[in-house]
């Protein structure tokens, strides 16, 4: 449904105890839809700052999670260099130094060659490119910038020291046009057209040093870039991308924040909402009021309600594999089904956190495999959260109120 664009301006919850993958969820549909596709996540205590507004910080997000694929095509001279000799004339400052008036590049493609007469600023961008006699390079004709593609693969037999990319020799004329795809976010168009505004007497000067780096995008800028996006978006320039915002601890936000994301929903420019929180009935932060997943009732309504179970022991081993194998851990069959057991007991993030240690217990006594008796030390050494709590209970005399 992200994909066909049909979710854009809804909202999902991923409600569920700690330990059960909501969060997990949220990075595998990141990798799912790629990255072409904008996926924003941030914590919900993310927003409170002395510096910037709660509303602020949500909505630089909201634009975070919403692309922009503008498609321009451009005149650009593509091929393979065969000649660049830069051509020196005296220098116009005086003195006995010369310096480079313009340089002549030779371009060879399947339908011919051509050769360039070029500003020497562009053999500035050639010299930083690293570029040579038989690479393959592009020039775009508007704005003059240089990119290599690579080494013309008609160099492949020679023997290189160092490895390069071999590409084909390009193909049509050397003068073409071509269709570039560029992605951006519109947060990324709002800080580009964000600029400071201030004097430039010593006072304004001074303001402006002891300011803090972060500025606000006003309202008004976002509206004119928002008829900017829709501007190109009916004259078929640029497509929108609809992305993913993914608030973790989503109870964490206030009611200030839960009253703007009701409106923020509503906008046209709206990404796919993710929320996540492991909080049964609670306190909606800023009142009183009691809510499911500390969360108001209106805004409840508007989400679909994804319910996270906690892993089965069959599930916890597959997982608690999977992980050893991410880790370069080696974990014989038994140790796992144990760790499993313990991850039921206690928790999964427990049972996780005590392969490592298991680990190097493991080398310690000259093994490479994690036994059985190497996670019972271990579990003699780190102790979880419930059994930790138990025991403060115990020697409550012992600690200081």
């Amino acid at each position: 449904m992200i994909r066909e664009k049909k979710m854009a301006g809804r909202a999902l919850l991923f409600a569920g105890a700690p330990g059960t993958g909501k969060t997990a969820l949220a990075l595998g549909i990141a990798q799912e839809l790629g990255t072409r596709v904008p996926f924003c996540p941030m914590v919900g205590s993310e927003v409170y700052s002395s510096e910037i507004k709660k509303t602020e910080v949500l909505m630089e997000n909201f634009r975070r999670a919403i692309g922009l694929r503008i498609k321009e095509v451009k005149e650009v001279y593509e091929g393979e260099v065969v000649e660049m000799t830069p051509e020196e004339t005296e220098s116009t400052s005086g003195g006995y130094g010369k310096v480079i008036s313009h340089v002549i590049i030779g371009l060879k493609s399947v339908k011919g060659t051509k050769q360039l007469k070029l500003d020497p600023a562009i053999y500035e961008a050639l010299q930083q490119e690293k570029v040579s006699t038989g690479d393959v390079i592009y020039i775009e004709a508007n704005s003059g910038s240089v990119k290599r593609v690579g080494r013309c693969d008609a160099y492949a037999t020679e023997f290189d020291l160092e490895a390069e990319e071999y590409v084909p020799l390009p193909k049509g004329d050397v003068h073409k046009r071509k269709e570039i795809v560029q992605d951006v976010t519109l947060h990324d168009l709002d800080s580009a057209n964000a600029k400071p505004v201030g004097g430039h007497d010593l006072v304004a000067v001074m303001n402006q040093i002891s300011k803090s780096k972060k500025t606000e995008i006003t309202e008004k800028l976002r509206q004119e870039i928002n008829k900017v996006v829709n501007g190109y978006i009916d004259q078929g320039i640029a497509e929108l991308v609809p992305g993913v915002l993914f608030i973790d601890e989503v109870h964490m936000l206030d009611i200030e924040c839960f009253t703007y994301l009701n409106k923020a929903l509503e906008s046209s420019l709206a990404p796919i909402v993710i929320f996540a929180t492991n909080r049964g009935v609670c306190t909606v932060k800023g009142t009183d009021i009691q809510a499911p997943h500390g969360i108001p009732t209106d805004l409840l309504d508007r989400l679909m309600i994804v319910r996270t179970m906690t892993y089965t022991i069959e599930e916890m081993v597959k997982i608690l594999a999977v992980r050893a194998q991410v880790e370069n851990l080696e974990v014989d069959e038994d140790s796992l089904a144990h760790l499993a057991e313990v991850g039921d007991r206690t928790s999964l993030r427990h049972a996780m956190q005590l392969m490592s240690p298991a680990f190097i217990v493991a080398k310690t006594n000259g093994r490479e495999k994690v036994a059985l008796s190497d996670l019972e030390e271990c579990e003699g050494l780190f102790l979880d959260a419930k059994a930790s709590a138990k025991l403060l209970q115990e020697q409550a005399d012992k600690y200081l109120a």
